[in-house]
């Protein structure tokens, strides 16, 4: 690239910033991109043809969109002040390094959007679950469901969190203090994210567990959205911690499509030494989520991205629950 400062600037300096530098470029950031790359924003930049002027404009107008990626992604940028009409266009400093860090920091996000609550279906089982010390388990299925393989990947790109949490306080029966323990008190709060981003100013790792006591006894860390497959696999599993409870367990498959996200939760009780493995159900935890009800559940909800500085192009994806 001959853009430094002493030469003429050409049109094939400004595509390179705006949308043709492999790897790092405007466009591929702000716009469709590819993979982990693309918010799905409309206002790209173009190039412009090789013969033709670079105008102050679209100067301006390349300032603009890395200070609104920058923005976004809570990159420190160098001040500058963007090229007018009738003016001579002057070297940019630290343009390049300015786009290159705003392209590593491009799935990071200063802040997130409102929590989404909403549900079809079930999330929790209000009925006794087991019979003597046999063996039981317990499946909650969620589905979350977005419009396109686009509006998917502009998720989370741009920031959002699937998250899922889990509940029981329901009593009367003696396996039920083990089992609220493991629900309430070890298991915590498991959140799903496209890979390694900081969000809101949490790190995330692709699966984070935030919350809990519980040392999990399988934590898959950097298992997010684009490491998953059509083959679930376990994400995470928290066992109890009292005998003789021990092999009872809480366990996350996930799995994907391009569009769907799916996420299989087992409450586990594999029988044996307990004198009564039983649990209660208790009350339902209900759609749109405030409060969870006192029956064993697992609820799934998501947090969008923010749309301070970009617009929803992830459409707002649905959730869909069961339990058996």
């Amino acid at each position: 690239m001959t853009y430094s400062a002493g030469n003429i600037i050409l049109a094939t300096d400004y595509n390179g910033f705006a949308s043709t530098t492999v790897g790092a470029n405007v466009d591929s950031i702000w716009g469709t991109g590819s993979t982990n790359s693309g918010y799905g924003q409309s206002t790209t930049l173009g190039t412009v043809a090789a013969a033709s002027t670079v105008t102050a404009t679209n100067w301006s107008a390349l300032c603009s969109r890395i200070t609104s990626i920058a923005a976004h992604t809570g990159t420190a940028i160098t001040t500058r002040t963007s090229p007018v009409a009738s003016n001579l266009i002057s070297i940019l400093a630290a343009l390049n390094t300015d786009l290159t860090n705003c392209n590593t920091n491009r799935g990071n996000a200063v802040s997130s959007g409102t929590e989404y609550k909403t549900w079809t279906g079930s999330s929790a089982k209000t009925t006794n679950t087991g019979s003597g010390t046999s063996a039981w388990l317990i499946t909650f299925t969620h589905t979350v469901t977005f419009a396109t393989a686009d509006a998917a990947r502009y998720f989370f790109n741009a920031g959002g969190i699937i998250k899922c949490a889990f509940s029981k306080t329901s009593t009367g029966l003696p396996a039920d203090a083990e089992w609220n323990d493991l629900a309430g008190t070890l298991a915590g709060q498991i959140y799903i994210t496209g890979g390694a981003q900081t969000i809101n100013g949490v790190s995330y790792t692709g699966t984070t567990k935030i919350n809990g006591t519980g040392t999990p006894n399988t934590l898959a860390t950097t298992t997010g959205w684009y490491a998953l497959t059509g083959t679930p696999v376990t994400i995470y599993q928290q066992n109890a911690d009292t005998s003789p409870y021990t092999g009872q367990y809480i366990r996350i498959q996930a799995s994907a499509t391009s569009t769907v996200l799916t996420l299989t939760t087992t409450w586990v009780d594999p029988g044996g030494p307990a004198a009564n493995s039983v649990i209660t159900g208790g009350t339902d935890t209900a759609s749109p989520f405030t409060t969870f009800g006192t029956a064993p559940a697992t609820v799934v909800t998501y947090i969008p991205p923010e749309t301070t500085n970009l617009t929803a192009t992830w459409g707002t994806p649905t959730v869909a629950a069961s339990v058996a």
